[in-house]
């Protein structure tokens, strides 16, 4: 006999837009209704983020009904998510995030160039390797040695002037732990700004790189192995593995192709803005919501929401 599953459509959208209409939503509805039963459907924020329930044989294809559910809104600024859900434990209780272009507005290593005028320069090289055109390590590599001689001092300088938390990382961060939830930032950055953005947004821990300094200047090396797709997979691995939880109650969040491996492995994984190819492949995908729409694929309302 065929096991029937719990599924999810979520609507989120831009905040403040006020996208999502009753007749979108009642659309959205309908799409499904023809061939799956709808279960029920909630606001989560009005205009701005919903949540319907509904079931599905578990060997059933829902690309075709996610296609159509996506292809609803139009040109309006409404991400469109289906995925399989525990309708008793929707929240999860780890979240692993990337930190640059995902946690951050930027990419560190940058706005680090600009400091010596080559940003066009390795932000071409950071834009291939984050689509997974070049070896994530080799061009980490590569950009860290045109910036050797840089002084720590510059350090600061970039992430006080050039640094800027995402809309809705605070929200995502403060929301999750106060449910209690484990956060980790695993970056493929530098820890100069993870532990500085950790702090930031009183996240649980942070793991990247650490830049090799000499008499207070990059040599253009990092210390040690270089934390890579297979580590951040392995850190979310860890902390599922000491916190004693089921793969299905962890979230992952990324950008960039050296996120996808942890992206797919997560319990929901989550391709913010991201590159073309962590978006196809990601369970679910935010172009137009800030941070907060993580929280509404947890099933969060706005009013849970930590100050």
């Amino acid at each position: 006999m065929t096991e029937t599953l719990a599924y999810a459509l979520v609507l989120t959208a831009a905040p403040g837009s006020q996208s999502i209409s009753s007749r979108l939503a009642a659309a959205a509805e309908a799409s499904i209704a023809t061939v799956c039963e709808v279960l029920g459907r909630r606001w989560l924020a009005p205009a701005e983020a919903l949540w319907i329930d509904f079931a599905a044989p578990e060997d059933m294809d829902l690309s075709e009904v996610i296609a159509s559910a996506r292809g609803l809104p139009g040109g309006a600024p409404v991400d469109v998510n289906a995925f399989a859900v525990d309708l008793a434990n929707t929240r999860r209780k780890l979240l692993v995030a990337d930190m640059d272009s995902t946690l951050i507005e930027q990419e560190c290593i940058d706005e680090m160039a600009a400091m010596l005028g080559l940003k066009d320069q390795i932000s071409a090289i950071t834009e291939a390797a984050m689509r997974g055109e070049l070896d994530f390590e080799d061009a980490l590599r590569a950009r860290l040695g045109l910036l050797k001689g840089l002084e720590e001092a510059d350090l600061q300088q970039v992430f006080d002037q050039r640094i800027s938390l995402m809309p809705g990382a605070r929200t995502l961060v403060a929301t999750m732990r106060a449910h209690g939830a484990f956060t980790a930032i695993v970056s493929g950055g530098f820890t100069f700004f993870t532990s500085q953005v950790r702090a930031a947004l009183g996240a649980d821990a942070d793991h990247s790189n650490t830049l090799a300094m000499e008499a207070g200047r990059l040599t253009g090396d990092v210390v040690g192995p270089i934390l890579g797709k297979d580590a951040k997979l392995a850190w979310l691995e860890h902390y599922t593995n000491e916190r004693g939880l089921d793969r299905s109650l962890t979230m992952a969040v990324g950008d960039g192709a050296n996120d996808l491996a942890m992206v797919q492995a997560a319990g929901l994984g989550v391709a913010y803005r991201a590159k073309q190819v962590v978006a196809a492949q990601a369970a679910a995908s935010i172009t137009h919501g800030d941070l907060t729409a993580l929280l509404y694929l947890q099933g969060y309302s706005r009013d849970e929401f930590a100050p």
